[in-house]
């Protein structure tokens, strides 16, 4: 009984299954729905159809669409979509335009004694300058949505407009011998016979100074203005004086900085220069250390140069410049460098050094040349030394500069006055007028106040005997302010009120005539603060 009702159970479980295989075999499987999605992209229409709970990515891989680094999609990508829903693809892109914009100049007007009361003129015609400005400018599906400046510089800085007006001069008029020459605002201006009998030779406004010197007769002025053309620094100009109007001729020689001087000669039509190559870092250039000659006609022709010391290194700190020097009588060129002086061989191009010199570390953009002057009877240069201290371990940071003497038909080197500073500029007068001081002259030289810290360091005129002895501190007063280095520029005569030669510096941009002696009192005859370089002859 009980096997027969275990039979009856198993027989009924396997009905059960067999019919349960029967419906499924019999139903249809269901299949998972796909959700159809619309992607714009590109002007155009893409459909695609993805699972249901799909992202946006999700419907852009199936796509086969790819994003470039600034498109973007709305909705983001990472929303989830439904059927029928839409995808929008936005092509971005980006572009950098560079634009010029004007820099009006400005206009300044600047009051002077050199023209009389009153009357005005026009010193530098003012320019425009230029600025570039880059601008960011974002498009979407190729319309401008945002335009934004990301960085702007000034290329060609504008130039002001000067103009001059004249006012009555507060000082009293002193003798001039020769004529004295002065670099005031871009411009060259004269005096003749006394310091109120002032003229205009050259009212450019772009004269830059870097060479600024008369003939030996004065009758012409050797000059450099700023260049605007790519390459160059400068150009090489003379104004013939004695012309009327005063006639401008251009050299078409560039590149000047550092030497450029007139050659003895009864016609003033020959000089003597260095060049140097433009270069975009600091300082600007690259020193060609050469030494040329060139001839030149009132017709503006120049002859083709002739080449005394060919391009070389220049030494230590070469890089920047060789600076040159002629003897009284042209005879002789002597040169100065960073690591010593000596005479250019005019025959064959080489140098000749006369004293070697410790080099000075600035730990700027700029190399010192030590600065050294002729004795007007060619036997003497007097030079600023470099010394180096006992026991120092580096030289070329020494603070120590001495002027001394070479005597050059010896060749010895005599120290004459220790700690004057780096920016001493030894200049010699001419021969004295007294009978009884025949062949004698006097030296000029600047003391540092603050030898120790003579780069920025002012000075003080200082006047001796060419020997070295009688020193006398003329300019400025103990207590008083300073004056910048510069080269002490001598009378080239004596003048009439003292009978002795007068020394012309400049002091806060103004002209100072210095008693040689020291018996009359310094006289200004500028007041314009604008004086940046003279010369006397």
């Amino acid at each position: 009984m009980r096997l027969y009702h275990s039979r009856f159970l198993i027989q009924f479980i396997i009905i059960i299954v067999s019919l349960g295989l029967l419906v499924s075999c019999s139903t249809p499987q269901a299949t998972l729905s796909l959700i159809s999605v619309a992607i714009l992209v590109d002007d155009n229409q893409v459909e695609v159809d993805i699972p249901p709970g799909g992202s946006v990515q999700q419907a852009l891989d199936a796509s086969g669409i790819t994003l470039e680094y600034l498109d973007r999609v709305e909705p983001p990508a990472y929303t989830l979509l439904a059927d029928q829903d839409q995808v929008r693809v936005v092509r971005v892109r980006e572009e950098f335009t560079v634009e010029e914009e004007i820099i009006p100049f400005e206009k300044q007007l600047l009051q002077t004694e050199s023209l009389p009361d009153g009357q005005t003129l026009l010193a530098q015609s003012g320019e425009n300058g230029v600025r570039e400005i880059t601008y960011r400018q974002v498009f979407e599906d190729g319309v401008e949505v945002s335009r934004y400046p990301v960085r702007s510089s000034v290329v060609v800085d504008a130039v002001p407009e000067i103009f001059m007006v004249g006012i009555q001069t507060p000082y009293v008029p002193v003798s001039i011998p020769g004529r004295l020459v002065y670099l005031l605002a871009g411009n060259a201006w004269m005096m003749e016979q006394t310091s109120g009998n002032r003229k205009a030779i050259v009212v450019t406004g772009d004269l830059d100074g870097r060479i600024f010197t008369l003939s030996r007769d004065g009758s012409r002025l050797l000059f450099t203005r700023r260049s605007n053309e790519e390459g160059q620094i400068n150009t090489l100009w003379v104004a013939d004086i004695n012309t009327d109007p005063i006639a401008l001729y251009n050299l078409n020689i560039n590149n000047i900085v550092h030497f450029a001087e007139w050659l003895p000669d009864p016609k003033n039509d020959k000089i003597i220069f260095s060049t140097v190559e433009p270069r975009p870092t600091a300082p600007g250039w690259q020193a060609n250390n050469d030494l040329n000659v060139a001839s030149f006609s009132t017709r503006e022709w120049v002859s083709q140069w002739k080449v005394y010391v060919d391009a070389n290194s220049g030494g230590v700190y070469g890089w920047w410049g060789t600076d040159y020097l002629l003897e009284p009588d042209g005879e002789r060129v002597a040169y100065a460098r960073p690591d010593g002086v000596g005479y250019a061989n005019m025959e064959d191009g080489s140098l000749m050094p006369l004293m070697d010199i410790v080099p000075v570390q600035t730990g700027g953009d700029w190399a010192w040349i030590p600065g050294f002057s002729w004795s007007p009877d060619g036997k003497t240069m007097y030079v600023v030394d470099h010394s180096n201290p006992s026991g120092s371990t580096q030289p070329e940071e020494s603070s120590f500069f001495d002027v001394g003497a070479i005597l050059l038909e010896a060749g010895s080197y005599i120290p004459m006055i220790p700690q004057t500073g780096m920016f001493a500029y030894p200049s010699t007068s001419p021969f004295l007028p007294q009978p009884s001081a025949e062949n004698d002259y006097l030296v000029a030289y600047l003391q540092a106040i603050f030898p120790n810290q003579s780069d920025t360091s002012r000075y003080r005129l200082v006047v001796m005997d060419r020997d070295g002895s009688d020193r006398r501190m003329l300019y400025p007063a103990d207590g008083e302010p300073g004056i910048e280095p510069q080269t002490p520029v001598w009378s080239p005569a004596t003048l009439t009120e003292t009978g002795r030669y007068s020394i012309a510096v400049i002091n806060e941009g103004n002209l100072w005539l210095v008693d040689s002696a020291g018996i009359e009192s310094p006289q200004q005859i500028t007041g314009d603060g604008l004086v940046t370089r003279i010369d006397w002859k």
